[in-house]
């Protein structure tokens, strides 16, 4: 979640899913809560590895009709991705 989902009924549609919100709150809250920086800083990752897989297309488009051919194809994407950042400088 970023700044824009930080409203209660978002936080605390999250909280009863049991997940923990780590979201900051807006400048203008009157009563502001806690929340874990480094855990926030860390979601570029998730959004820059979700672009990365929306660079192939047959992920993208979802052309696999089965659900096992489509997580194997998303597990070999991630495995090439996963060689290409470590051959990379």
């Amino acid at each position: 979640m970023d700044r824009a989902y930080e409203g209660d009924e978002t936080r605390q549609l999250a909280l009863d899913l049991d997940f923990e919100p780590v979201v900051p709150p807006k400048k203008k809250r009157t009563n502001p809560w806690e929340y874990d920086r480094e855990i926030y800083k860390r979601r570029n990752e998730v959004e820059r590895l979700f672009r990365r897989l929306k660079g192939f297309r047959r992920i993208f488009t979802r052309y696999d009709k089965l659900d096992a051919l489509f997580l194997g194809f998303i597990v070999f994407v991630l495995i090439f991705d996963a060689l290409l950042s470590v051959n990379t400088p």
